[in-house]
């Protein structure tokens, strides 16, 4: 531990010890994606106060907790991962039934999301026992923030998160042609070792925006946006491009002037056919999105 983070154990200390913090209660804790900095002072201090640290990987979070000065022997640890997570969270209900405080964390960043927690959670919440989020890292939200691909604030904004795609091509190619008239960003990720084959993919979207962001928050963190169609070109282009954990952020497809004549033809449509069915000859009619045709027509039947 260095002498910076003794000094952030006794800040957490100062600013969280005087919040109540319930026993028999399962604390979700984000840590850091990267950047051992990028800690909460309140997650510090649930680290140090719970009788229970659950984790995606022990021998990781114990070389995490060292780092800050937290000591934790191994039965106050708990695997929870991916392969047993159903049978360990009943050990965590145990535990909590018991009163102790667990504290959840995954290898990087918020737990649950893409990393296991999630059915934590929902086990510990169906036992009628509470969960509390401590909020902190997420590479999603890091690379939405920095990458300029989320619409203004005085447009129609929000995202879609995606996830990691199927490693099957052909499913994968399925999800991405799916994507062609979202109005929306899609935030995907990807391991280092398919960030090639997915690039590939991508290049169906030609000339939609796309950003490429690894290593987010370590020393060698690239944030780098381009036309679809070029991805594969410069991954090509030099070794390191294609180090590292991805998350890869497609922009919104650009605004299309609407003729009208997709909103026209659909009011005649929806006279006559189901709602789905009004809106797919709608688009194929009038070259319009088919999802702004839909969220459309959910307007006009509301």
């Amino acid at each position: 531990m260095s002498a910076s983070f003794a000094k952030a154990l006794d800040a957490a200390r100062e600013a969280a010890a005087q919040q109540h913090y319930p026993q028999g209660a399962l604390y979700m804790v984000a840590t850091p994606i990267g950047n051992l900095a990028d800690i909460s002072l309140r997650a510090l201090h649930v680290l140090q106060l719970a009788d229970t640290v659950a984790c995606e990987d022990t021998r990781h979070t114990q070389a995490l907790l060292r780092a800050y000065g937290i000591s934790k022997s191994g039965a106050q640890t708990l695997a929870v991962h991916q392969h047993n997570e159903a049978e360990a969270a009943q050990q965590v209900v145990q535990r909590l039934q018991a009163g102790e405080r667990v504290a959840y964390v995954s290898d990087a960043g918020t737990p649950a999301i893409s990393d296991p927690g999630a059915r934590l959670a929902a086990t510990v919440i169906a036992a009628n026992l509470r969960v509390l989020p401590l909020p902190g890292a997420s590479s999603i939200i890091t690379a939405l923030s920095a990458c300029g691909a989320v619409a203004p604030l005085d447009e129609a904004s929000g995202f879609l998160f995606a996830g990691f795609l199927s490693p099957k091509a052909g499913m994968r190619q399925a999800a991405i042609a799916a994507f062609q008239d979202e109005p929306r960003s899609v935030v995907l990720l990807e391991a280092p070792h398919r960030i090639e084959a997915l690039a590939k993919d991508l290049a169906v979207l030609g000339s939609r925006r796309i950003s490429l962001a690894r290593e987010l928050t370590k020393q060698f963190e690239q944030i780098h946006t381009l036309p679809a169609s070029e991805a594969s070109t410069w991954l090509a282009a030099d070794p390191q491009h294609a180090r590292g954990e991805f998350v890869v952020v497609i922009h919104p497809a650009p605004a299309q002037a609407s003729s009208g004549d997709g909103e026209r033809v659909l009011k005649l449509l929806m006279t006559e056919l189901p709602l789905k069915t009004a809106v797919k000859l709608a688009a194929e009619i009038s070259g319009e999105s088919k999802n702004l045709l839909y969220e459309k027509a959910l307007a006009f039947k509301a």
